[in-house]
């Protein structure tokens, strides 16, 4: 029997609950088997408010949650009365919340669950606890005690893309952008298409910072001075990198099948494309972690929590790749 994937609760004010209860309703469409790290008392009673019919079992081990997936929803209670509202986060929630993403780390690092899939939190709540870290990503870098700084990737079925820099403004993202972070990530995601996607000679297509690339320097000069070294270094590492690319031109139909994922060198050029071509099926997976980390490419959306208009397909698609990934991870072991 396969081992369960482990599911955080994240923030309980937001549609992370509602959107595990309709994963689970949707389990006969090819949903692998999970358990949920929250409060039952608190599913249970969301369930009932939005008038599904979900029968919850508490379970104790990992290990239980496969046999019952198929009639129950297994829960894995957390250590604590959940005390927020749907729309209104309680920075008193933060240790269940974050003990939660704790729980799941230690399970799939002791080998009882596949992976990890977290649900969204809600960082400022988090930071008036007093959360130290920036976000999700850097917490498991550290539950995981990863010698390299991690990787986000965002995937869908038409594309794959890495932001080198995340959640800085613009100006900051310009300012911290290098040939050794860019080559960094290059590296990292290289690995993963081999391992954990199964593809043997992956491309990557690297987009420029500046409008038509540069332009030879003319629209700016971080091409010259900044990306093309990273792709110099990448090349010396046998890594396949096209580019720079211009941004403008790289994303559509045509230009996608030349290439196994794109390299961006900030947020928004990242996840705009993605966002575009798929909307409500993206996955954010982190890279460069010694475990599977999966999680719906969205927020907590405070504003239509607990309305059950929450569509699942972002938690279902993250599950689902968690499973194949931990699977091929599992079969080259």
């Amino acid at each position: 029997m396969m081992r369960p994937l482990a599911v955080t609760m994240g923030e309980p004010a937001g549609i992370g609950g509602e959107i595990t209860l309709r994963a689970w309703l949707n389990r006969g469409t090819g949903v692998p088997p999970f358990y949920v790290i929250d409060d039952p008392d608190r599913l249970g009673f969301l369930a009932r408010g939005l008038g599904w019919s979900v029968p919850l079992r508490t379970i104790s081990t990992p290990g239980q949650a496969p046999a019952v997936f198929q009639q129950v929803l297994p829960v894995m209670p957390v250590d604590a009365a959940i005390r927020a509202r749907p729309g209104h986060p309680d920075p008193g929630d933060a240790p269940a919340i974050l003990g939660a993403i704790a729980t799941a780390v230690r399970d799939v690092q002791s080998g009882r669950a596949a992976a990890v899939v977290t649900n969204p939190i809600h960082k400022e709540s988090l930071y008036r606890s007093g959360f130290r870290h920036p976000g999700h990503t850097e917490y498991l870098a550290e539950l995981a005690a990863a010698s390299d700084a991690p990787v986000m990737m965002l995937v869908c079925s038409a594309l794959r893309v890495v932001p080198v820099t995340i959640h800085l403004p613009l100006r900051r993202a310009i300012e911290r952008l290098c040939p050794a972070g860019i080559a960094h990530a290059g590296r990292v995601l290289e690995a993963s298409l081999r391992r954990d996607f199964a593809i043997a000679s992956p491309v990557l297509a690297v987009a420029g910072l500046n409008p038509h690339a540069g332009e030879a320097g003319r629209l700016g000069s971080e091409e010259i001075e900044i990306i093309e070294p990273a792709l110099a270094e990448l090349r010396a590492a046998g890594v396949n990198v096209r580019g720079p690319l211009p941004p403008d031109t790289m994303f559509h139909a045509e230009a996608r099948g030349g290439y196994d994922a794109a390299l961006c060198m900030y947020h928004d050029q990242a996840l705009i494309p993605i966002k575009t071509i798929d909307f409500h099926g993206g996955v954010n997976v982190t890279l460069g972690l010694p475990f599977v980390r999966t999680s719906p490419d969205h927020g907590t959306a405070l504003a239509i929590a607990g309305q059950g208009s929450a569509r699942p397909d972002s938690l279902i698609a993250a599950l689902r790749l968690a499973a194949d990934m931990a699977a091929r991870r599992a079969a080259a072991a």
